[in-house]
């Protein structure tokens, strides 16, 4: 009997201690277990923190991130006392946090591509802001200068006169012995203006300021309007100083008081100048 009781104490103290070492090893594995559980939700949220302007990389993120959340919902399932799965998902961790470490390599390549892309468009942008600012100064001084050439190419007249004759053709103020008027100028020498034939027109008006015509009246235009002329003379002009006479024939009287004459060409007025008679 007493060997009986010794042998059943010797047991439960066996019993005892196998049940403390599978209740110490089990907690063991349920730290563990923990453990591998918090890494995993620490993973998911450093997957929730990586973001990137490259559709491809997000779609993979996207697929990351839903792998990770299965496997903290699996790991949760399976028993800390599985050791073959608990094994299995850490391997997997590892697997994830290899590719995680891939992704921020990427994005960061990328954000280093961007930030250079950026800069080099701002430094683009700022380039061509330039050589517009410059092409417009251009355009500008290239379009002054065409004004200088045009303004400097316009044929000019200097010394214009008019001067009455009478039958015998000398000069008089005596309008009751005037026949004929005539106009005297000189084309000032320019090398600028066009070469070749240059007609010049005269209107010549009375003391009422109505124009004096003769009977084959001329017309020229003058800044894109019509006008009606006293008379006219073409002249070979070659860029040096020519000077020219008009005579107005064919009027029959004359009145006392000032007579006006100006001088046109088909682009502007060349001068004018007034005669008394009396």
């Amino acid at each position: 009997m007493y060997v009986m009781i010794i042998l059943a104490v010797v047991l439960a103290l066996v019993l005892v201690y196998v049940w403390y070492q599978k209740s110490s090893l089990v907690n063991e594995l349920n730290i563990e277990k923990d453990a591998l559980t918090e890494q995993m939700i620490t993973l998911q949220n450093e997957y929730a923190t990586l973001s990137s302007d490259n559709d491809m990389i997000n779609a993979q993120l996207d697929s990351s991130r839903e792998e990770v959340s299965q496997l903290i919902e699996r790991i949760k399932k399976t028993e800390a006392t599985n050791r073959i799965m608990i094994r299995k998902y850490e391997k997997e961790l590892g697997t994830l946090r290899s590719i995680m470490r891939n992704y921020i390599e990427q994005i960061d390549s990328l954000n280093t591509l961007n930030h250079k892309l950026t800069a080099d468009a701002a430094a683009a942008r700022k380039e061509a802001a330039e050589t517009r600012r410059q092409s417009e100064q251009l355009s500008k001084a290239v379009a002054e200068l065409t004004g200088q050439v045009a303004a400097g190419a316009v044929l000019k007249g200097r010394a214009i006169r008019m001067d009455a004759y009478n039958a015998s053709d000398k000069v008089t103020d005596r309008s009751s012995r005037v026949v004929r008027l005539m106009t005297t100028l000189s084309l000032v020498e320019n090398e600028l203006a066009p070469k070749g034939p240059v007609r010049v027109y005269i209107r010549v008006k009375g003391p009422d300021g109505i124009l004096l015509t003769s009977t084959d009246k001329h017309t020229f235009t003058l800044n894109g309007e019509p006008m009606m002329c006293s008379a006219s003379r073409e002249v070979d002009y070659q860029g040096e100083e020519v000077e020219m006479s008009i005579y107005l024939n064919g009027i029959e009287d004359y009145v006392k008081g000032i007579y006006t004459v100006e001088a046109y060409t088909d682009e502007n007025l060349l001068g004018s100048a007034e005669l008394m008679l009396r």
